[in-house]
Parts: C-alpha cells; sequence; structure tokens
C-alpha cells in the first residue's frame, strides 16, 4: 500500500467512516438479495396456493386518500404474495397531475407490506394535457411516471419482487424513441403475470390532445410484449397468466355507459369513436385460445367491480378459459363507497387455477354501516 492509500484507509478508519461504509454495502447487497428470493422463498413451490390483492381506479378525492390509507392496512393484514393497482392514481379532471401527485402516491404504494405492482391509467398521464389538470406535456407526465415509479427491475412495496422489463425502446418519449419500461412480467408458482400499458381515453387516440404517433408505437409495444408473455408462459409450464391494464376495452355491444362499443366477432368498434383497442383485443383473442389454460384479464377504468366472461370467438362462441375482472373504482359522490379491493387466490391444483373474494375494508363502508 502506499504512503497516500495508507493515509486515506486511516483517516476512514480513525474517523469511523470505513467500518460504516463497508457494513451499509454489505446490508444494501444482503437486504436486494433478499428482496428478489422471498416471494421464491415463500411462494415458488408450484403446488402450494397462494393470494394476491388487485385494486385501482382511486384515490379521485381527499375523502378517499383516507380511504386509500383504511385499504392499505386492510391488504397489510392479509399474506399476499403481491398487489396490483391497475391504474388511475386521481381524478380525471380538476386535479394537477404535478409531481406532488406521483410523490404522495409513491408513499401508498411503498407502505404496502407485499410488492406493489403498478400500471399507468389515463388520468396519471393522458389526461394531463387538459386545463383542468395544469395543461402538461402528456408524454412529459408519462416519462416522469417511468422515472419514479419504473426505475428499477423491482415492484415498489416493502418486500419487493424482482420482473422482467421490456426495455427495447419501442416507446415514445418526449425525445424520441424509449423502453416501455412500465411493461412488466413475472411468474409466481405456475402463474405467469404481465401489465401492460393500455389506456382509457380511446387509448390516447382522442380527449384534448390526442397522439397518434405515441399510440402506434406503444401498442405495438402492447402486442410484443403481450405475445413474449404468451410465449414464456408456456416455456416456463405456467397453468394459467393474468394480465393487467387499465382500460376497459369494450367487447360487445352490451355496455355503453362504461365502455366502447365494438362487433364481439369481428371486434370492429361501432360506436364511431377511434379505435384503440381493436389489434390488441385480436392478438389477446389469437393467445388465449391458443394457450388453452385460464388467462384472466384485469381492468380498471370504468369504476364498475364485475368478473365476468364478455370475450367471444369469430364465431360468437364464448371464450370458456377467459375471464374479464374488473377491479372497483371511483364513486366520488359517495366517498370512500368503492375503495374496496379484490382478493384472488391461485389454487396451482384446481382446474380454473383463479378463485375470487371481494375485499369490502370496514372502515370504507358508506351506506351499510359494519357490523
Amino acid at each position: 500500500m502506499t504512503k497516500l492509500g495508507y493515509s486515506l484507509f486511516r483517516r476512514f478508519t480513525n474517523a469511523g467512516l470505513f467500518y460504516k461504509i463497508c457494513v451499509l454495502v454489505l446490508s444494501l447487497a444482503l437486504v436486494f438479495t433478499s428482496v428478489e428470493k422471498v416471494v421464491a422463498r415463500d411462494y415458488g413451490n408450484a403446488n402450494i396456493a397462494y393470494e394476491i390483492g388487485l385494486w385501482g381506479d382511486v384515490p379521485y378525492s381527499a375523502a378517499q386518500e383516507i380511504g386509500v390509507i383504511n385499504l392499505i392496512q386492510d391488504m397489510n393484514s392479509h399474506r399476499l404474495a403481491f398487489t396490483a393497482h391497475d391504474g388511475d392514481i386521481k381524478a380525471g379532471s380538476n386535479s394537477l397531475c404535478d409531481d406532488a401527485l406521483y410523490a404522495k402516491v409513491l408513499g401508498y404504494f411503498n407502505g404496502l407490506a407485499a410488492p406493489a405492482v403498478f400500471t399507468p391509467g389515463d388520468n396519471d398521464w393522458t389526461d394531463c394535457d387538459r386545463p383542468s389538470n395544469g395543461s402538461y406535456n402528456s408524454l412529459e407526465r408519462l416519462d416522469y411516471e417511468r422515472r419514479v415509479f419504473f426505475n428499477t427491475k423491482f415492484t415498489l412495496g416493502q418486500r419487493r419482487l424482482a420482473q422482467e422489463v421490456q426495455t427495447t425502446p419501442l416507446c415514445l418519449g418526449v425525445n424520441g424513441a424509449v423502453p416501455c419500461v412500465e411493461n412488466r412480467r413475472w411468474t409466481v408458482g405456475r402463474v405467469t403475470y404481465a401489465t401492460i400499458n393500455i389506456q382509457g381515453s380511446c387509448n390516447n387516440l382522442c380527449d384534448t390532445a390526442p397522439n397518434p404517433a405515441e399510440y402506434t408505437a406503444r401498442n405495438a409495444a402492447d402486442i410484443v410484449w403481450l405475445r413474449e408473455t404468451f410465449r414464456a408462459a408456456k416455456e416456463r409450464n405456467s397453468e394459467a397468466v393474468m394480465l393487467i391494464s387499465q382500460a376497459n376495452p369494450g367487447w360487445d355491444q352490451s355496455d355503453p355507459t362504461r365502455a366502447p362499443l365494438r362487433n364481439p366477432r369481428t371486434l370492429e368498434q361501432t360506436d364511431g369513436q377511434p379505435d384503440g383497442f381493436k389489434d390488441f383485443l385480436l392478438a389477446l383473442r389469437d393467445e388465449a385460445i391458443a394457450f388453452r389454460q385460464p388467462v384472466a384479464y384485469v381492468h380498471g377504468d370504468s369504476h364498475y367491480f364485475r368478473i365476468d366472461k364478455p370475450f367471444l370467438d369469430s364465431q360468437g362462441r364464448r371464450l370458456e378459459n377467459f375471464t374479464r375482472v374488473e377491479t372497483f373504482g371511483n364513486n366520488q359522490a359517495n366517498g370512500t363507497n368503492d375503495v374496496q379491493w379484490l382478493k384472488v387466490t391461485i389454487h396451482p391444483r384446481s382446474r380454473e387455477i383463479f378463485s375470487y373474494q371481494q375485499q369490502i375494508v370496514p372502515s370504507n363502508r358508506v351506506a351499510v354501516p359494519a357490523p
């Protein structure tokens, strides 16, 4: 060791810094090693059942912010493999898309004991160009979300889970092509999961400042990620696939108040509005039929809790292996009335794999008080 090196070593040692730095580096290494192994250790056995929590479309108001704190406490009282918020962390109008918003929501996610998954919603970025939201550049807000929520390969939450990330620069940002880092994939037990950035408001083809170029790039990236997810599920011998996105794309002619109307056989949109979903739905239908095993499609957007089977093939026959799951969502008129979550139990040895149980948070009940 040179005299200079020895002198520096003595200075660090005498100040106690050298020891502290070594301990800190070792501790961080152990932490990041452990967070990757937590879920594998607890749920890696392909024959063991486990539970996850789904929520989204909240908070939209100050009352719902209190409701979200109650919801997080309720989720934390369960032993969940992970949680997933399917987008819209604020109201669509009269609600600023400022940096403070994303910092506050990051705090919510990191208050969850289980790994916390998130996929963006249209209220979070595409609608931020509305004057009542601050007239932001929507692409800049999506870039900012990518930096805040998706800057590592890990989920958010107090325990973290490593995920695969779509790192190919297929999406658009303010300054050109960027990776779609919000598109994530992971496998727990015998199920493969993925988030896909699909938005309400026509998937960025309508509203205040539509952006067809952004849509075209992201839609192509989403279809690539969809197909890669099913390919990965087959390679891993997964028994089921769960996809999580924000938009309700519309499936048929039955729901004009909450979703786009489309011909369920051709998947053509029939209500005269720009169609930001047809190509993705056609790819999803092909992949679900080829996979043959259970496929769950989780979304928010239209604020109506339901679990049903609206997807038909080109001959008008229901896809038996496909289930649409829409999480609870905003009901501003009634405060915390719909600030609730859905618990999904994954039974690896069962025929349908997924079973669902709504979780009505006692302190968030409005119409009927908790017993």
